[in-house]
C-alpha cells in the first residue's frame, strides 16, 4: 500500500487569534498533499484538465486530534483508500513531531468539463490501483 508524505511549515497567516492553525486549512494542506501524491504517481492534476477531465471533491472531513502552531512542520501522510467506476478517496493522517494532530477523508468524483461524472480512463485507474 503506497502512503505519500508531503511536510509543510505553518505560516503566521495560517494561524488564528489563538495562535493554532485555524480549522479551514486543514483542507488547503489536503490538497496540496493530494496535488503531489497524484503527481508522484505520474497524474498531474494540470495534464488531465487537459485532456477534460476533472476531480471534484464531493465529500470532506477532517477530525482535529492536537493544535499545531506558526512553524511547526507538519507531516502529512496520504493514501488512496479505494477506487471506483468514477470516484475515489483519499485519507490523510497528520503529524507534527511524530504526533498524531489530525485525520481526514476526502472523496472525489471524476467528471467531464460540464461537471458529469465519467468513468475513470483505463490508464488513469491501472496507475492509481497499483498504488493501492
Amino acid at each position: 500500500m503506497y502512503k505519500h508524505n508531503t511536510a509543510i511549515r505553518v505560516r503566521y497567516e495560517e494561524t488564528d487569534r489563538m495562535g493554532v492553525v485555524y480549522y479551514g486549512k486543514y483542507f488547503v494542506w489536503f490538497e496540496v498533499a493530494r496535488t503531489e501524491h497524484f503527481r508522484e504517481l505520474g497524474l498531474s492534476y494540470s495534464e488531465l484538465e487537459k485532456r477534460g477531465i476533472r476531480i471534484m471533491v464531493v465529500d470532506a472531513r477532517c477530525i482535529y486530534r492536537n493544535p499545531v502552531t506558526y512553524d511547526d512542520i507538519v507531516d502529512i501522510q496520504t493514501r488512496i483508500l479505494n477506487v471506483k467506476n468514477t470516484s475515489m478517496v483519499f485519507t490523510y493522517n497528520l503529524y507534527n513531531e511524530g504526533k498524531l494532530v489530525a485525520t481526514g477523508e476526502t472523496g472525489h468524483v471524476f467528471t467531464d468539463e460540464k461537471g458529469r461524472p465519467i468513468r475513470i480512463p483505463t490508464e488513469i485507474k491501472r496507475s492509481i490501483n497499483a498504488s493501492i
